[in-house]
């Protein structure tokens, strides 16, 4: 059974995702996570402190993350693209989350995804050899996340293997292109 700090977390993280920053009120995340406002308060003082603790455990995730990118034997490019899919993972839950924050311009998402994201190209750039093409990978990678974090509800979003496929075709491209 997890924590009910982490129970907290994940009810606030559900909150944001479900229906923004608006509804995860302190009362609404209590509730949800089965704890008492007291117990809510002794874990996180503030919606600040909530905050802080989605954006650490954001980037715990991203650091996991990260390392399987690095050390994929196929490479970090194809690696980062080919996982370019929400999946509703404790990563994917993460990131929406944060984004969800950082659209209302909420300044510790903002500087938590730009972080991540700076360390993502970093970890790129470093087997790729080339910043414009690490750059030109990522921003691939981030365009298939985009469509199916945001739009699989839609109808769109659901990129197929044979289109992960191709499009690993087309990474390697791009990576031999940029050496």
């Amino acid at each position: 059974m997890s924590s009910s700090r982490e129970r907290i977390l994940d009810s606030f993280e559900s909150a944001l995702i479900r229906a923004g920053e608006r509804a995860a009120t302190m009362d609404a995340v209590a509730a949800a996570a089965d704890v008492s406002k007291g117990g809510l308060l002794y874990h996180f003082p503030s919606k600040e402190a909530l905050v802080d603790g989605l954006a650490a455990r954001l980037r715990s995730l991203a650091e996991v993350d990260r390392e399987a990118m690095r050390a994929d034997p196929e490479g970090a490019a194809r690696y980062y693209v080919r996982t370019s899919i929400f999946e509703d993972s404790a990563l994917d839950r993460s990131l929406v989350s944060m984004a969800r924050l950082a659209q209302q311009g909420h300044p510790t998402a903002k500087a938590s995804l730009a972080e991540i994201q700076d360390r993502w190209l970093d970890a790129l750039e470093s087997q790729l050899g080339n910043r414009t093409t690490a750059l030109a990978v990522k921003l691939l990678g981030d365009g298939l996340y985009y469509d199916a974090a945001f739009f699989a509800s839609a109808g769109s979003g659901r990129t197929s293997a044979g289109e992960i496929a191709a499009l690993l075709d087309v990474v390697d491209l791009i990576v031999h292109a940029g050496r």
